[in-house]
């Protein structure tokens, strides 16, 4: 595989769809919709943080001897993005449709700008320092991720 981080990419348009369902479904008041989409969006999203930090970060920090930097970036981020499908969890057990709404806004401003940084920064660098590397890394992401892109 030349790009190891496809599925990563994929993924991320996976979690959007569902976020763009759970998002429609608070803003009409249909809570049994909602409670569904963001159960299901947040199962993919915690998927999708643990396939790169128990993954492929680690890899990336193995091969390339940085332990900081953008990594360090996009974990401070998930913890961010955790915090507010919290809040959202939180809104949506009280049928409180402007909570909701403020943290899904502020988590897709912060979701947004977050794939922007991986897909045209960090994963260009994991797909160059880690297509040389004995690990099928690609591999690995795909099987963490395999089946979850299924609507």
């Amino acid at each position: 595989m030349t790009n190891p981080t496809q599925p990563l990419r994929h993924h991320h348009k996976h979690c959007d769809d569902i976020f763009a369902t759970a998002e429609a479904q608070a803003h009409a008041g249909e809570w049994a919709g909602c409670e569904t989409a963001s159960a299901k969006f947040i199962a993919e999203m915690e998927a999708h943080f643990a396939t790169e930090e128990q993954v492929l970060f680690p890899a990336f920090e193995t091969a390339t001897g940085m332990s900081g930097g953008p990594v360090a970036v996009m974990r401070m981020e998930h913890a961010q993005m955790r915090d507010l499908m919290a809040q959202m969890v939180v809104a949506l057990k009280a049928r409180d449709r402007n909570a909701y709404g403020g943290a899904a806004d502020t988590l897709l401003i912060l979701m947004q700008q977050h794939n922007v940084k991986e897909e045209n920064i960090l994963y260009p660098m994991c797909d160059s320092s880690l297509a040389a590397t004995v690990l099928d890394i690609g591999g690995a992401l795909g099987e963490r991720l395999e089946g979850r892109c299924q609507t």
